[in-house]
């Protein structure tokens, strides 16, 4: 009886002080198509602040300088999923195997297009005939220069388009040595550069372009087929991301800060030109659809009749 006893207490010892096994974490690979553009940092303040884990996910921030660099990583499948812009559109237009999973932000809030401090130039108008620095030929930024010469009816040699990188130090170094005359840049590098008076703002990119899915969540159909549940969480963790931020400013503010090296005092500024215009969910907005599809039409990538609903999918997204 004795030796019964004794065998079932080293069993419920056993099973008391038996280490609880955790769920393994899921690895997903997230590139941002521009490093220290204020409405892609939720990726990393998800992953700091410890979202992502809760919802069981491993994920791993990869950089990249440009919308195309980081379509061809999706491509090459050494990227799960992708934080860029709406006219990420246009490469699953052209065969990519990704689609667009979430409309996080409407407007062109956080884009811009400065002009060198001492510029003479005022006005979007005067423009006409300047070289403009875009990140890369196909990028977000290359198509934003086209769009501009295109709605001011300047025509294909209305503008010159000069590819700098998408970094801070290059476009102000393309204005030191007149290579350009203008940048476009997220809003929060102009206030810096407006700090130093190396640039400033001559106009937000919001102001010609209407709604046009500004931030977009993209996956790979390989991530969509083999990890759905992934993805799923990947978005509410997103979201949740973006609540913390909007009941957290300071913690925000400083960890922007910290990510992209500007200083807190030009992070809080954009923290409250950003925020409020992250959308709480994940749809997409009629405006920004019909938006996306004339500029697909225009690039020969979309004929009038096509369905753009082929571009993106809400199989996704949080219930």
């Amino acid at each position: 009886m004795r030796s019964r006893y004794l065998a079932t207490l080293v069993l419920a010892l056993t099973i008391v002080t038996a280490p609880v096994l955790a769920r393994a974490e899921t690895p997903l690979t997230v590139g941002k198509s521009i490093a220290s553009a204020s409405v892609m940092l939720p990726v990393n303040l998800g992953v700091e602040f410890g979202i992502f884990k809760k919802h069981e996910l491993d994920v791993k921030v990869v950089d990249f300088t440009g919308g195309s660099k980081l379509i061809q990583a999706m491509v090459a499948g050494s990227v799960d999923i992708g934080i860029a812009t709406g006219t990420g559109m246009a490469f699953t237009a052209k065969g990519a195997p990704i689609l667009a999973v979430c409309e996080y932000e409407a407007k062109m809030f956080p884009t811009g297009i400065a002009v060198p401090w001492d510029s003479p130039v005022h006005t979007l108008d005067g423009l006409r005939g300047k070289r403009i620095g875009v990140s890369s030929p196909g990028s977000f930024t290359d198509w934003v220069a086209t769009h501009l010469a295109n709605q001011r009816g300047w025509g294909p040699n209305g503008i010159t388009k000069v590819a700098v990188g998408n970094d801070l130090a290059s476009g102000v170094a393309g204005f030191r040595t007149h290579a350009i005359d203008a940048d476009i840049f997220s809003t929060a590098e102009i206030f810096e550069m407006e700090q130093k008076q190396e640039g400033r703002l001559l106009a937000d990119v919001a102001d010609f372009t209407g709604n046009l899915a500004a931030g977009a969540i993209f996956a790979t159909k390989e991530a969509m087929a083999n990890r759905p549940n992934a993805i799923r969480a990947f978005l509410v963790g997103w979201l949740e991301t973006i609540d913390f931020m909007r009941q957290h400013k300071g913690e925000a503010v400083d960890a922007e800060s910290k990510l992209t090296g500007l200083s807190p005092s030009v992070m809080a500024r954009d923290y409250d030109l950003i925020t409020p215009s992250f959308n709480t969910g994940c749809t997409f907005d009629a405006e920004s659809l019909a938006n996306l599809k004339q500029t697909l039409v225009e690039q020969n990538l979309l004929s009038d009749t096509a369905d753009i609903s082929t571009l993106y999918t809400d199989a996704f997204m949080p219930k």
